[in-house]
């Protein structure tokens, strides 16, 4: 298991960061295809047909649909990576309580005046804790 816990925050964390990134090159990838849009009309003179100007437009929502669909494809591996990587220190965690609780139960189970001591003290202290408030 790591050495520091994933924790909720961490994933919020992660899931904020990959959607900014995501959003930031959509950004761009749309001024890229409204320069391209923008230029295209700049060159645009009397004589050019309206056909090829339609034909212009199409091509450039084209491009823009297929960035679109490679920033959602982007974003979607990623969140589904987070979510595996999550999923799986979960896991590790589940893993290393149950683990703990075997060697808790296990010395319960050798030592119980011990325990028992142990327990006593602990309500004890959680006690004097609870009253003073």
């Amino acid at each position: 298991m790591a050495n520091r816990s994933y924790s909720a925050d961490d994933a919020k964390r992660d899931a904020k960061d990959v959607a900014q990134e995501t959003a930031s090159e959509v950004r761009e990838g749309a001024r890229k295809v409204a320069d391209q849009a923008r230029e295209t009309l700049d060159n645009v003179t009397h004589s050019d047909s309206v056909e090829r100007v339609k034909e212009r437009g199409a091509e450039l929502a084209g491009a823009a649909r297929d960035a679109g669909r490679e920033y959602a494809d982007r974003a979607r591996h990623e969140a589904e990576r987070l979510y595996e990587e999550g999923r799986q220190r979960a896991g590790d965690v589940a893993n290393y309580a149950e683990d703990t609780y075997d060697e808790v139960s296990e010395m319960v189970r050798r030592k119980p005046a011990q325990a028992l001591g142990i327990a006593v003290g602990v309500g004890f202290l959680v006690g004097l804790i609870l009253a003073r408030r």
